[in-house]
């Protein structure tokens, strides 16, 4: 017997948006033991902990949301808030700029098409670079986050579906988080460990790609 088919999505509406999370956070607690275990090497060995923390609270705020009477930018900026609350580490507020710029990229929009998630997207990225002050090459997730941006904008400059522009930013941040092991670290606990650093991925660049993986896989019906 065949298996069903799975399409494309075109737009994701706020239930999906909600969804979407909510994958996001099955996602990191399933890679929590391996997120720590990088920061382990590097940092403090809790990154995975606290992702983990941040999306279930995201998930949780999310729960008591209407999604026909909720607009997308109001998930975005709850899941901001309940995040930051529940994350004291950087990370905190690293992605409740992420998921505040998320909700002002698409304001007034009563669903996300393509265009609209990916300036979504890039708006978190930018976020989280304007945030942390990081630069590409100084070994963050900056360094996952800024290439998937880029891939995003330039798949949608070339037509591609929503769920091929989402796709390319994921193997982008993947690219991205594999070139950190040759970074040497200039922010951090990390920084002050010099080339001990050299070979280990850096575990938000790799958080990253649990993310994007997880939005990429939202966007098949």
């Amino acid at each position: 017997m065949p298996l069903p088919r799975t399409e494309a999505m075109t737009e994701f509406t706020t239930a999906r948006l909600i969804q979407m999370f909510n994958a996001i956070a099955r996602a990191i607690e399933a890679d929590k033991d391996r997120l720590s275990a990088l920061d382990g090497a590097i940092g403090d060995a809790d990154h995975g902990v606290t992702m983990d923390m941040g999306f279930a609270a995201v998930t949780q705020a999310l729960a008591g949301l209407d999604p026909v009477t909720t607009e997308p930018t109001q998930v975005f900026n709850t899941a901001a808030k309940s995040f930051l609350n529940a994350v004291g580490a950087s990370s905190g507020p690293l992605y409740a700029t992420a998921f505040m710029r998320a909700g002002a990229a698409v304001k007034g929009r009563a669903s996300l098409d393509r265009d609209a998630m990916v300036a979504a997207t890039a708006a978190m990225a930018q976020g989280i670079q304007d945030r942390g002050k990081a630069e590409p090459g100084e070994k963050t997730m900056v360094d996952a986050w800024l290439p998937a941006a880029e891939a995003l904008q330039a798949a949608a400059v070339e037509g591609q579906s929503l769920q091929a522009c989402l796709r390319a930013a994921a193997k982008a941040a993947e690219q991205g988080a594999e070139a950190t092991k040759a970074m040497l670290a200039s922010k951090g606990r990390a920084s002050r460990l010099g080339e001990r650093v050299l070979g280990h991925m850096d575990p938000g660049a790799a958080s990253a790609v649990v993310i994007l993986d997880a939005m990429a896989a939202s966007a098949t019906a």
